[in-house]
C-alpha cells in the first residue's frame, strides 16, 4: 500500500514537472518575440544622452511595473479581506484565491528586488535613446510575465511557469551589468570573472538541492 501511494505521488510530481517544462518551452519564444518586437518597433527615445535623464526615465518604468504587478496584488487581497471574515487578519480565514494572491505578492516582491536594480544599471549603460529601448522592452516583458504567472497560478500551480522568462530576464540583465562593472575594474578578465563565479555557485546549488533518496 505504501509503495502504491509513493508511486502515485511520484507520478503526480512527474506530471507537474512535465507541465511546467512544456509551458516554459512555449513561454520563452513568446517572451523573446515580445522583447524584440518592443525593441525594434518603438521609436528611439529623445533626450537620453545624459545618465540622469536615463535614470529618471527608468524610475518611471519602475512605477509602471509596481503599479500593474504589485499594487494590483495588494488590492486583490485587500478587496477580499474587506468582504470576508479575513477582515480580521488574525482569524485564520483564507480562501484558495487569497492564498494564491498572497503567494503572488511575496514572489513579486522578491522579483522586484532583482528587477529594479538591474533595470537601473541597464539604463546607466545604455548610451542613447536607441539603446534605451532595451529598458522599455525589459519592463514590458517583466510586467507581462508577472501577469502571466499570476493568472496561471489561479488555474493551477503548475501553470505559473509562464512567469519563468521574467525571472530569467532579470538574471541575464544582472549578469550583463555585473560583467560591465567587472570590465571597468579589470578588463576582459574582470568581465568574465563574475560570470564564472555565478556559474560555479549555480552548479553547487543544483547539486546540493537534489532531493534525498528514500
Amino acid at each position: 500500500m505504501k509503495k502504491t501511494l509513493e508511486s502515485a505521488g511520484a507520478g503526480e510530481i512527474r506530471r507537474h514537472q512535465s507541465t511546467l517544462i512544456r509551458e516554459i518551452a512555449i513561454a520563452f519564444p513568446v517572451t523573446i518575440a515580445l522583447w524584440l518586437g518592443v525593441y525594434y518597433f518603438m521609436p528611439p527615445l529623445g533626450g537620453m544622452e545624459e545618465p540622469l535623464a536615463r535614470l529618471v526615465f527608468t524610475l518611471k518604468c519602475s512605477c509602471f511595473a509596481i503599479l500593474f504587478c504589485f499594487l494590483t496584488g495588494i488590492e486583490a487581497v485587500a478587496h477580499e479581506r474587506l468582504r470576508s471574515p479575513a477582515i480580521d487578519p488574525l482569524s485564520g480565514y483564507a480562501t484558495r484565491r487569497m492564498t494564491i494572491n498572497l503567494r503572488y505578492l511575496q514572489n513579486t516582491l522578491e522579483q522586484l528586488v532583482l528587477f529594479i536594480p538591474g533595470l537601473f544599471a541597464l539604463a546607466f549603460y545604455c548610451a542613447n535613446g536607441y539603446a534605451m529601448r532595451a529598458v522599455v522592452a525589459t519592463t514590458v516583458v517583466w510586467i507581462a510575465t508577472r501577469l502571466a504567472f499570476w493568472i496561471g497560478y489561479h488555474h493551477g500551480s503548475q501553470h505559473r511557469a509562464a512567469g519563468a522568462p521574467g525571472m530569467m530576464q532579470s538574471m541575464l540583465v544582472l549578469l550583463y551589468v555585473c560583467a560591465r562593472i567587472g570590465y571597468e575594474i579589470a578588463g576582459p578578465a574582470g568581465a568574465i570573472a563574475p560570470l564564472i563565479a555565478f556559474g560555479c555557485v549555480e552548479a553547487v546549488l543544483v547539486r546540493t538541492t537534489k532531493p534525498l533518496s528514500a
